[in-house]
């Protein structure tokens, strides 16, 4: 069995920039990784990380290219697909380059057989092109009033 996904950069410009991914369900997320960064023309040489998310692309447990520190993470090495993905749990972020953090949706769209004589992982579809630069992300703070007494120092 083949999962498809669609990989999709997270911008906010009005050009669509995604590649449609066919993989075997068993095959790790390192495979996955080389896949995406192959199809967006990236070099090897940078980190990146998936993460679990939910149906409101809520960003959860990240899964690790290179564990960096002594702390007990998972791996993309060790982490097969289909251990994290399926129809219920159908979506992951992925994030290449933390310098630039280009940042992707990724979503899986189907289940389907494999197709003799195709090599997997397979590039099915491919719509816009990479920009020069990772779009720059947005991030809201939040806003709290300190109330008449409270030290803000204790905020930080």
């Amino acid at each position: 069995m083949i999962y498809r996904f669609r990989v999709i950069l997270d911008n906010d410009t009005e050009d669509d920039v995604f590649r449609d991914i066919e993989i075997n369900k068993e095959d790790t997320l390192l495979e996955f990784h080389k896949s995406i960064i192959t199809s967006f023309g990236f070099n090897t040489n940078e980190i990146a990380s998936f993460y679990l998310s939910d149906n409101q692309w809520n960003q959860g447990e990240e899964i690790l290219l290179f564990n960096f520190e002594d702390r007990d993470k998972k791996l993309m090495s060790d982490i097969l697909i289909n251990n994290v993905i399926n129809i219920k749990n159908n979506k992951l972020i992925y994030v290449y380059d933390f310098l630039n953090m280009w940042t992707f949706l990724i979503e899986l769209v189907e289940v389907a057989e494999g197709i003799k004589g195709i090599d997997y992982p397979n590039i099915i579809f491919s719509k816009g092109e990479i920009p020069k630069k990772a779009p720059e992300k947005k991030f809201e703070s939040e806003k709290r009033d300190i109330a008449d007494g409270e030290n803000p120092e204790s905020y930080k």
